[in-house]
């Protein structure tokens, strides 16, 4: 199983990005997306599977969506803040439980870097 995130790069604030996330290996039901900023743990930002949700930060700038023809997952950001600064991760799971719990597979990671 591989998970290839693509997408990042330096944007100023205000700005917007697209990234993508493309699963082989088998086909995922639930997936999403976290990220990690500097000297921070890593948190939940999106999933989509039976339903979508988001991170209360990113509410109204980001959202998911996903081509299943593909298999692959998008996170479009929109609104982009110098706090969402980090590398993201592509991540899925055969379980409903990526916006409470661990994902079981995880993408190596797309760095996002927003000026001020």
């Amino acid at each position: 199983v591989q998970l290839q995130a693509s997408g990042g790069g330096l944007v100023e604030a205000g700005g917007s990005l697209r990234l993508s996330c493309a699963a082989s290996g088998r086909t995922f039901y639930h997936m999403g997306w976290f990220r990690q900023a500097p000297e921070k743990g890593r948190e939940f930002v999106a999933a989509t599977g039976d339903r979508t949700s988001y991170a209360d930060s990113v509410k109204g700038r980001f959202t998911i969506s996903r081509d299943d023809a593909k298999n692959t997952v998008y996170l479009q950001m929109n609104s982009l803040k110098p706090e969402d600064t980090a590398v993201y991760y592509c991540v899925a799971d055969r379980r409903d439980i990526i916006r409470v719990g661990v994902p079981q597979y995880w993408g190596q990671g797309t760095l996002v870097t927003v000026s001020s």
